[in-house]
Order: structure tokens, then C-alpha cells, then sequence
């Protein structure tokens, strides 16, 4: 006589049956009685056997891992965070973990930390408050130019003065004077004034804001970190835009320096305000991101790349 063949369904029967039926009956099976136990003890496997699921979080979706690597070719001065807040603007929530481990996979190295520390009291009390310092620029002729950067401290919002040749009294005096027509019409107000003890930051150019109701605040001699946020301000212009650039004249520098000025307060985001821009908004786009085109534009010729995801 042919042994019969039992399929699964089979087996899982005849376990299943050998449970309702004594022990002193389980000859009626064809199987002999450790079969049947056998076959139980792996429907009892079964019941409690999960899928298989490799350990750890669930791995980053391709996309994302390729627009990771995209920043970081094309913009090799960026570090991790910096790379973070362009995703945030994108509607990519990343760590700055992931987005350093996927960068060393790849054999994308960390971008330098530039920059001292900021105090926590300015953290604290940077609303209200005003920097200011000047930026030196050597042109192709080898000819100085001054440029003076003004930063609010609380939206890491920044202002030029204009650049010059000779940023005499008189000069530095009338960019205190359009400054302090701009920002009341835009509906803010300045508590304090930081400078350095440059010369070129003459009595006239204190009285124009003392006269707004705003106190000035000197730095001690040599004391670049009482200065920090503008201090960090022109070492970013200078990392991000001047130390790429080669400036013909002082008309090329202020159109150049226009332009990057724009970027820095629309598009760029900044770890002291939670890597939003200083006048953007990091909201998340609408939409999957895998569905969204996401765009490049070239600013200054291509030298600083901005991102967009397009609807």
C-alpha cells in the first residue's frame, strides 16, 4: 500500500484533532503519535513566530538620501546643520545625525566651524539690540574698501551701509541717519547699540541714536566675542561670498554685496533662531516629497545654490 502523502492543511487537522481525541484512540491516525506532536509543536512555532524585521529605525528613503548627497556636493562650505535647514525649508525632517552618517558613507567629511561662541545674555536679550562693525574688501587693484554691516541681534537680520573709500565722520554718520529712518517705518524699535572702539564710530554717529532713545554699548579693547553676532556676520560673508569673488570696484561690491544680503535675510537659514531665515518661512511644503520637483537656483553666478519644492 502506497504511505499517503500529508499536505500543511493536513498536518495542521490532524495536530489540531489529536487535542479533542484521548491518547488511547490516537491509533485511528495513520501517523504514529510523536508525528502528531511534532506536527502540533510547530503550529504552536508558527502562532508565535513574528515576521522578520531587521533591528533599528526603519532605513531613510531613498530620495531623501540622494537630495542629502545633492546638498552636500554642491555646496561643500556647508556643514550638517546648515544642510538640516535647507531640508527643513523643503518639508524634510532629518537629524543632523543622519544626515552626518549618511555624508560619511559617502565620503562627504564635515564642513569647518567658523565663528566664537554667543553669549547666553545676548541669546537672551537680543531683541532690541544692534551690531555693528566694518567689513574691509580689497579690490582687484589692490585698493581697500570699508563696508559697514549692521545685524539685529533677535532675526539675525542684516543691513549695509553702503561701502567707501574714505569712511570718514560725515560718511559713517549718514548711514546712521538711514538707518534709523528705515527701521521705525518697519515698526521696530532699537534698545542698544554694540560697537567696537573704532575710531571711525565718531560722537556724531552716537548722538544720531542716542537722540532715538537707544544706548550705546562700547566693547573692550581687543574683545572680538563681545561683538560676536556681527563679528560671525562678516566671517560668514566673507567664508560664503567675498573669498570667492574678485571685486572690480566699489559699484561691483555693493551690487554684489546686495545680492548676497538678500539671500542671507530671505533664504538662509541660521542655527541661532531654529534654522529659520531672518525674514522666510521654514514651513514645511505641501505635498510627498517624492512627488515634488525640487528646484535650484543659482545666486551670484552660481557661486551660493538656493532650494525650492516646487507644487
Amino acid at each position: 500500500m502506497k504511505r499517503p502523502i500529508y499536505r500543511p492543511s493536513d498536518r495542521a487537522f490532524l495536530a489540531d484533532a489529536s487535542r479533542i481525541l484521548r491518547r488511547d484512540v490516537w491509533s485511528a491516525f495513520l501517523v504514529r503519535p510523536e508525528t502528531l506532536l511534532r506536527w502540533h509543536r510547530q503550529l504552536v512555532r508558527r502562532k508565535w513566530t513574528r515576521p522578520h524585521r531587521p533591528p533599528g529605525r526603519p532605513a531613510l528613503d531613498l530620495e531623501v538620501r540622494e537630495l542629502i548627497l545633492r546638498l552636500g556636493r554642491e555646496n561643500p562650505r556647508w556643514g550638517y546643520m546648515r544642510i538640516r535647514g535647507e531640508l527643513l525649508k523643503l518639508g524634510v525632517r532629518v537629524s543632523a545625525t543622519t544626515i552626518a552618517t549618511v555624508l560619511r558613507r559617502h565620503g562627504l567629511g564635515p564642513a569647518p566651524r567658523r565663528g566664537p561662541t554667543w553669549s547666553e545674555f545676548l541669546r537672551s536679550q537680543a531683541a532690541g539690540i544692534l551690531a555693528c562693525d566694518f567689513l574691509t574688501v580689497e579690490t582687484i587693484a589692490v585698493r581697500t574698501l570699508y563696508v559697514l554691516v549692521w545685524i539685529e541681534l533677535g532675526t539675525r537680520r542684516v543691513h549695509l551701509g553702503g561701502a567707501t573709500l574714505n569712511p570718514d565722520s560725515a560718511w559713517v554718520t549718514q548711514q546712521a541717519r538711514n538707518l534709523t529712518m528705515v527701521l521705525p517705518e518697519e515698526g521696530r524699535s532699537l534698545k542698544f547699540l554694540i560697537h567696537d572702539r573704532d575710531t571711525k564710530f565718531s560722537g556724531p554717529f552716537d548722538e544720531v541714536f542716542r537722540s532715538e532713545g537707544t544706548t550705546i554699548v562700547i566693547t573692550p579693547i581687543r574683545a572680538p566675542n563681545a561683538n560676536a553676532f556681527c563679528e560671525r556676520c562678516v566671517g560668514t560673508v566673507r567664508a560664503e561670498c567675498l573669498d570667492w569673488t574678485l571685486v572690480l570696484g566699489r559699484r561691483h561690491l555693493e551690487r554684489t554685496l546686495r545680492t548676497y544680503t538678500d539671500h542671507y535675510n530671505e533664504s538662509r537659514p541660521h542655527r541661532g533662531i531654529g534654522l529659520r531665515t531672518p525674514m522666510g518661512d521654514t514651513s514645511p511644503a505641501a505635498g510627498d516629497l517624492r512627488a515634488a520637483n525640487v528646484r535650484r537656483r543659482d545666486v551670484l553666478g552660481g557661486l551660493i545654490h538656493e532650494y525650492r519644492a516646487a507644487a
